[in-house]
């Protein structure tokens, strides 16, 4: 049974998360987050940013690393049958991996367009983050917030959002769709949880308004007439994976993608006793997003398909001469003091968001087998 909790946070209560200094003065010698929590890894260091047109992406760096190994992202859960998501009513899920029967929830009496079913079949906890994408069944969907599903057998419902609008036919199992929906997508589903805005974002592009006026910007390149030329044309089912390639909207993403990551390797090509963790992401002259991770290696699981995500939205943006600086970069990661929501499974994890004005972060703590934040999110919202 899940528990729910809201309370609220202020500055130097939040855990202690003021202990994290991100002034000029901040060094790895400092906690990533929290003072004393236990998994922490070392603390974050801002790399030198790697910089293209209108986005700059600032390495997280650190000393140290937590051990991520006893957990298993989704795409490599999917990918060896270690789960197994369907629709809520589908067969894929009645029998085990050694072909056991396992007793189906009665929530499951139809299919629902914003809740699945999931098993983790495996023997590790499996890390699920919101903006990931799942195809197959009736409509892909999205996972809808960060959250870890525990070892064993039991179907649970999933929380989900629509990103093929159109299609509601055929399959019942999802495979992995190695996909992470751009920042504007992915705020909407972790952040304000509803739908509509999900898709009001699929279509739009960008739900970014703050750089439109600014003199001598270009419009984007990747506009909406572009994306609603590729859903009539390419997508008629509006498929997220259909619609955001550069076939479909005629705008070279894979070419962005190559040139960014090619900076990002040369910025981060010398590092002595460090390794990247995260990134703290930028738009022309605004920082906005920031994604964290407890190890090395779990952001490497993730970077693939989260760069793909940062240059989708920056594509979606127009294009200004702007440019955030290091210490920008560095007030963008202090921590909020605002509205505090939690979230738990008891001996599995614990999520927490907190939200403060139009800046939201959000943590992913595993309880088992050892405690320690996983994931971190820093959101500056677009609306």
């Amino acid at each position: 049974m899940e528990r729910f909790t809201i309370s609220s946070a202020f500055a130097g209560a939040v855990l202690g998360l003021s202990s994290l200094c991100l002034a000029s003065a901040w060094t790895p010698g400092g906690a990533p987050g929290s003072a004393g929590a236990p998994g922490r890894a070392g603390g974050w260091r801002l790399g030198e940013p790697a910089r293209y047109e209108n986005l700059t992406i600032f390495p997280v760096l650190s000393g140290e690393s937590a051990r991520t190994a006893g957990f298993v992202t989704l795409d490599e859960a999917l990918s060896s049958g270690e789960a197994v998501i369907s629709e809520q009513g589908g067969e894929g899920l009645h029998r085990t991996r050694d072909g056991r029967p396992v007793p189906m929830p009665e929530y499951q009496s139809g299919a629902s367009v914003n809740q699945l079913v999931l098993i983790n079949r495996g023997k590790r906890p499996l890390v699920l983050l919101a903006g990931e994408l799942v195809s197959g069944g009736k409509q892909d969907r999205i996972i809808a917030k960060d959250r870890i599903v525990g070892p064993g057998e039991r179907p649970l419902p999933l929380d989900v959002f629509c990103v093929e609008h159109g299609r509601w036919s055929s399959g019942t199992q999802f495979a992995a769709a190695k996909i992470m929906v751009h920042p504007s997508v992915r705020e909407k589903a972790a952040v304000d949880q509803k739908q509509e805005q999900v898709w009001d974002a699929v279509r739009s592009g960008t739900t970014a308004q703050s750089e439109s006026g600014i003199a001598g910007a270009a419009p984007p390149a990747l506009s909406m007439r572009r994306i609603e030329g590729a859903m009539a044309s390419e997508a008629p089912t509006q498929s997220y994976a259909k619609v955001y390639n550069s076939r479909a909207v005629g705008v070279p993403i894979d070419t962005f993608v190559e040139e960014i990551q090619k900076r990002f390797e040369r910025a981060t090509a010398n590092l002595k006793g460090e390794r990247v963790v995260g990134v703290v992401v930028a738009y022309g002259g605004e920082v906005a997003w920031s994604d964290i991770f407890a190890s090395p290696e779990l952001f490497d699981h993730y970077w693939t398909k989260l760069l793909r995500s940062y240059a989708i939205e920056a594509l979606a943006r127009p294009q200004t001469k702007e440019e955030a600086s290091l210490d920008d970069a560095r007030e963008f990661l202090r921590p909020l003091a605002g509205q505090e929501r939690t979230e738990s499974v008891p001996g599995v994890y614990r999520w927490r968001e907190v939200t403060s004005g139009r800046y939201a972060e959000i943590e992913l703590e595993a309880l088992q087998p050892a405690q320690l934040t996983l994931h971190r999110l820093m959101i500056h919202r677009t609306s």
